[in-house]
């Protein structure tokens, strides 16, 4: 969960969001060398009244100047491209629920199950309970299975949408019509926030989407329970 001030990313809450942590330093520290040495290389012609014909004129650095940049491109692209091919793999899902967008409240439908599906509807600020988050909170939870691979359906049925959860590393567009998939796995139990991040509507700021992982067995007594009472 994000906080005041915070500099940083959320902490990860996934292996998928895990590697983009390390991809983001990995970068970062790249752009922070390029800005350091360029920084050092103005200074030192704004500073300096020395002047070398072989600097001015030079096949050998016009070569290092051209390859660098490119090596350093593969470096960048090379763990990019790995994330991006490991965000797309669904190998044997163990639970799949289905995320309907509507203006502007979400529905879930836990698809292995007969008749397991409600809808979550952003909770009114004067309801909120003692240490719920304004703006944030949901009357019901999507409920998961911690340490257990979970595919996602995305799809909308009215406009643009776009269920997202940042410490899980997920962030997949509700297309009316089209239905996306994604994946992920809790790699520990809590309650993770998310947003609609497509703007879509009036309160497009008002349907978040709440996970909450929990040990399998906690898991199975939630979703037997939710069978009793639909």
């Amino acid at each position: 969960m994000a906080h005041p001030t915070q500099l940083g990313l959320q902490d990860a809450a996934s292996p998928t969001m895990e590697e983009l942590l390390h991809f983001h330093d990995h970068a970062l520290m790249i752009v922070f060398l390029i800005s350091t040495l360029v920084l050092y290389i103005l200074v030192s012609m704004v500073s300096t009244k020395l002047t070398d014909k072989y600097i001015l004129d030079s096949q050998e650095i016009e070569i290092v100047w051209t390859i660098l940049p490119a090596v350093i491109l593969v470096l960048i692209a090379l763990p990019s491209l790995r994330i991006l091919y490991l965000m797309d793999e669904i190998n044997d899902p163990h639970l799949t629920i289905k995320a309907m967008g509507h203006q502007w409240y979400w529905s879930y439908e836990y698809t292995d199950y007969d008749n397991l599906g409600f809808d979550s509807y952003m909770v009114p600020t004067q309801d909120l309970a003692p240490g719920h988050f304004r703006l944030l909170e949901t009357d019901h939870r999507m409920v998961v299975p911690m340490e257990s691979p979970i595919r996602i359906l995305v799809s909308a049925e009215d406009v643009l949408h776009s269920w997202a959860v940042p410490a899980l590393g997920v962030k997949m567009d509700a297309v009316p019509g089209r239905l996306n998939q994604t994946a992920f796995i809790a790699s520990r139990p809590g309650v993770f926030y998310g947003q609609c991040s497509e703007i879509c509507g009036a309160n497009h700021s008002f349907m978040p989407i709440v996970v909450e992982a929990v040990p399998l067995q906690h898991f199975e007594s939630w979703s037997t329970l939710m069978l009793e009472d639909a």
